[in-house]
């Protein structure tokens, strides 16, 4: 098969050359195959196919062409254009009328919502333009779109939003309903429910940076249920250790927080602290007097009983200024140094 030749035939009596007569056989024979160049020698078909021109094609340059005969090679990305002629956009427009067609579109591309009227013919754009007032409706697609796309980091994720989340994540994976799903998954579903009337607001994506997302996220609290009056009490923010000190907790693996807190502020305890309704206990992370890690335990009472005193043997040279009592589950807690201790409890008996 070879191309046909562009504008090298003489014309007829009606004044139509060969080529542009093959043309508008192939265009009116073929409409799906009216196709547009798109650079490199690939131009693309107004039913979606991208094709490339054969090198040295006497089609190169064209802008519009109707290809009536192409193949896809096996492994080729793109189909070839066997045979083919140049035509004009009018012949094109004509040909291919019933593909055209106009709407407004608003879609996420590059990070951000764009708004456009579009004519296109087919797979064709023909005509773009800005849209200035787009339907509501489309803009809140748009932006769901795009959160389906990037992930809801794309909202105002605070710190305590973020350990809201974790939290009820915690609580999800441990006691189950009514406790909300918050995995990206599950909160697409729901978005109507937790990030509205705020979506429906937003008009691009420095709107979704400003919707607090800790505050859209607690409308999925059990409140109904009257659950929700018990977030702090089965997982919360903060605990109270021996010394008094109130630690925060670590809720990034939802299947066991953590509770990182110097190993001095815990004599005294002889069991683990439990959370989820004294289902789940805490990983506890000891920290030296320095804050650095000296011993990780689910199970305090054991390693008051069999891994203290390796840990006391290291340390008690390189912290000489805090406690080590030989009994740990019977010292008294402190988060302070010998001396400063000592002065705390002279100062409380005197006063």
């Amino acid at each position: 098969a070879a191309e046909a030749s562009a504008g090298r035939s003489a014309p007829e009596a009606g004044g139509v050359s060969d080529e542009k007569a093959a043309g508008i056989v192939a265009a009116l024979a073929f409409p799906e195959r009216v196709a547009r160049a798109v650079g490199g020698g690939v131009c693309l078909m107004a039913n979606g196919t991208r094709a490339e021109l054969r090198p040295g094609s006497s089609l190169a340059g064209a802008e519009w062409i109707a290809v009536a005969v192409a193949d896809r090679p096996v492994d080729a990305g793109h189909a070839r254009v066997l045979l083919g002629a140049q035509i004009d956009e009018e012949t094109a427009r004509a040909a291919a009328a019933p593909l055209h067609s106009e709407r407004d579109e608003v879609a996420w591309s590059g990070g951000d919502l764009v708004a456009r009227h579009v004519e296109r013919l087919g797979a064709l754009e023909l005509v773009v333009r800005p849209l200035r007032n787009p339907d509501p409706y489309l803009v809140r697609e748009g932006l769901l779109a795009g959160l389906r796309e990037e992930g809801t980091g794309l909202l105002k994720w605070s710190r305590g939003a973020q350990e809201l989340r974790e939290r009820l994540a915690f609580l999800h994976r441990h006691l189950g309903a009514p406790w909300p799903d918050v995995a990206e998954d599950a909160l697409h579903a729901r978005v109507d429910e937790w990030l509205e009337p705020e979506l429906s607001k937003a008009r691009r994506r420095s709107d979704l940076g400003r919707i607090d997302a800790g505050q859209a996220l607690s409308r999925l609290l059990p409140w109904a249920t009257g659950e929700a009056a018990r977030l702090d009490e089965l997982a919360p923010e903060r605990l109270e250790v021996p010394s008094g000190s109130r630690i925060r907790l670590d809720y990034c693996d939802p299947d066991r927080p953590v509770l990182a807190v110097k190993l001095q502020e815990m004599f005294g305890l002889a069991e683990t602290p439990r959370i989820a309704g004294g289902r789940v206990p805490v990983l506890v992370h000891l920290l030296s007097p320095a804050g650095r890690p000296a011993a990780v335990t689910a199970d305090l009472a054991s390693f008051w009983r069999e891994g203290y005193r390796a840990v006391r043997a290291e340390l008690r040279g390189r912290y000489p200024k805090h406690p080590w009592p030989e009994d740990p589950a019977a010292a008294e807690p402190t988060r302070y140094t010998k001396a400063r201790q000592a002065r705390r409890d002279a100062d409380a008996r005197s006063a």
